[in-house]
């Protein structure tokens, strides 16, 4: 079997060795490649090997520590290629079989374009209690019969501990061994598709975790050319940075290509510390692209941007990134004030005129277009060509693992809000312009909390987190003794989601109501309608109602404590659904809407 490694940062002996199943082989320079080596050694599936670098004097722990053939003594470091790391990161690499991991013929992929989903956002660790792909695997009927089309799966990259949200991996090739390791995620890729369900993964570029990182020794993998909140950033545009690309290039590839997963969701893209002409995620996206036509499969990039700018879903033909989709942060911060009448940090944007500010970005996707913004204290953002741009290229929600999560107390929009509001902001999700996205127990209005939890196994690293977010919220009036140690296994526990809570009320009606919601995007082709311009509002912030039309489709939303009556100014339209039962609108087009209520019409 073939082994190769980047690695340019060798000392002046110029040494590399493969240490494999407790022997060791000399590694060779590839003549064709720069900083590459190679070496020829039997393995086979399972078997453990990491690399000695010559010079290299700490950062891994593994137990087989230096060389039995001379050189200066190290760590055996993982491969930073390595898809398997069963003792973490820290421990030695595992060689993987994709052969034998996806059944021959495998399921056939569900070919539902990005315009038609629905898609549900889902932590493995806490969407069960077991926590592990298998365990989520037979929970796929509840999907199924909810009906959204893909599940997204939060990062899944090896992480030091055993529990987190996956956003401080450090190995981007290999999946965190407590889910289930490769032959985990294989079945559960393998499972979601015979059910008919695409899956998408949230991946990482922007930083690696502070713990457990190998990469440096290797070779340039991070430059102090930029600085990011992480610290030094990934390095795609300093010197080395066309290895490090392939490197993180051929991991998001690797995703799609070996464990067949469907569209990629890009962490916090605007984080991407990126000088050159040609960028880092054009370059992904013309490979997925190019992956997508080879394979006949429809994938995707899904980016998270706070940027408000439309280049990043433009075509790269019309001057874009090209990439497919990007979360629509705006359409959720409106929607949050506008049932909420939260005004607080970012909110403060939005929060002067709610419904206003939500009819904008129903419309023009970003509300934030040029305007100021009081929260950054400067102008941000710029205006978005609807005739250009389809409104499937953007993502619409009520709540997200961030929204959530970064709350103080990771009180959910349940934990404060009515049956009926909820009902409400359910139906300006799955109704409007966007490809709706679901946060995993939202559809049921979910009683437990999604907390900010951690499982450092560094004792430092762990009280430098916990201080930090208790400092943060400290600024907002929070006690420290209120914010949640993320480190207490309490705080991961409370997140898990009760499994015993969609059978009873008041939980079931909110899930029939979503499966309702869904069922009528599915099969009314006007709320799959991509034009943005055609899409018409009328709201009044005072009474507090909103109404739009995607054609022959009216929705009225009432969020007022009272019950309201809105024109329609036609008649000829019967109900489709309520939240609360409604009469048809009266002859002059007038429908009564109870309060903290919604009305779907039609023809």
């Amino acid at each position: 079997m073939k082994f190769e490694v980047w690695a340019p940062l060798t000392g002046p002996k110029g040494r590399v060795a493969l240490r494999l199943d407790g022997a060791t082989y000399e590694m060779t320079r590839d003549p064709e490649r720069a900083g590459w080596w190679v070496a020829e050694a039997p393995a086979a599936d399972g078997s453990r090997y990491g690399f000695l670098l010559d010079g290299d004097q700490g950062g891994g722990q593994d137990g087989d520590q230096g060389s039995d053939q001379g050189g200066t003594p190290g760590p055996v470091r993982p491969d930073p290629r390595g898809r398997r790391l069963p003792d973490g990161p820290d421990g030695l690499s595992a060689v993987v079989d994709f052969g034998a991991l996806t059944p021959a013929p495998p399921a056939a992929a569900p070919r539902t374009p990005l315009q038609d989903a629905v898609l549900y956002e889902l932590h493995i660790g806490t969407f069960t209690p077991e926590g592990t792909f298998d365990a989520a695997a037979g929970r796929l009927s509840h999907l199924t019969a909810l009906g959204v089309t893909h599940v997204e799966l939060m990062p899944v990259c090896s992480f030091p501990g055993r529990h987190g949200w996956g956003y401080d991996g450090v190995a981007p090739w290999a999946v965190h061994e407590p889910y289930g390791g490769p032959a985990g995620l294989a079945r559960f890729v393998e499972a979601a598709h015979a059910a008919g369900l695409g899956v998408v993964l949230d991946v990482v570029h922007n930083h690696l975790g502070p713990s457990g990182n190998h990469l440096p020794a290797f070779g340039p993998y991070f430059t102090d050319t930029h600085h990011t909140p992480w610290g030094a950033a990934v390095n795609l545009d300093a010197p080395g940075s066309d290895e490090v690309r392939a490197y993180f290039l051929g991991s998001a590839l690797a995703w799609l290509r070996d464990y067949r997963i469907d569209g990629l969701r890009l962490d916090a893209v605007h984080a991407l510390a990126d000088g050159r002409a040609l960028t880092f995620l054009e370059e992904l996206a013309a490979a997925v692209d190019e992956l997508a036509a080879e394979t006949g499969r429809p994938l995707f990039l899904i980016a998270e941007s706070d940027q408000c700018d439309p280049r990043t879903t433009t075509p790269r033909a019309a001057g874009g990134t090209g990439l497919h989709a990007q979360w629509n942060d705006d359409f959720h911060h409106a929607l949050h004030c506008a049932v909420t009448g939260e005004s607080q940090a970012y909110y403060a944007d939005f929060a002067e005129a709610p419904l206003g500010a939500l009819a904008k970005t129903m419309t023009r996707a970003f509300f934030h277009d040029g305007t100021w913004s009081s929260f950054r204290g400067r102008h941000h953002g710029r205006p978005l060509d609807r005739g250009r741009t389809p409104a499937h290229r953007f993502l619409g929600y009520t709540q997200t693992h961030d929204q959530i999560g970064n709350r103080a107390l990771g009180d959910r929009l349940s934990a404060s809000l009515s049956p009926g509001l909820l009902a409400c902001a359910a139906a300006l999700a799955l109704t409007g312009p966007f490809v709706p996205m679901l946060f995993m127990g939202e559809e049921w209005g979910a009683g437990t909390p999604w907390q900010y939890f951690t499982d450092h196994p560094d004792p430092e690293l762990a009280e430098a987190v916990r201080a930090g977010r208790r400092r943060e919220f400290a600024q907002h009036g929070w006690k420290p003794e209120e914010i949640p140690d993320p480190q207490d296994p309490a705080t991961r526990d409370r997140s898990r989601l009760d499994w015993a809570e969609p059978g009873r009320e008041p939980h079931a009606r909110l899930l029939d109501w979503y499966r309702t919601l869904i069922a009528l995007r599915r099969t009314h082709p006007d709320l799959r309608d991509p034009d943005l311009a055609a899409l018409r509002t009328a709201h009044d912030e005072e009474r507090r109602w909103l109404t739009f039309r995607r054609g022959d489709i009216r929705v009225v939303v009432n969020l007022a404590g009272e019950p309201t009556t809105v024109a329609l100014g036609r008649n000829g339209v019967r109900v489709l659904a309520a939240w609360i039962p409604v009469e048809h609108p009266d002859a002059d087009g007038r429908v009564h809407v109870p309060a903290e209520s919604v009305v779907i019409l039609g023809p």
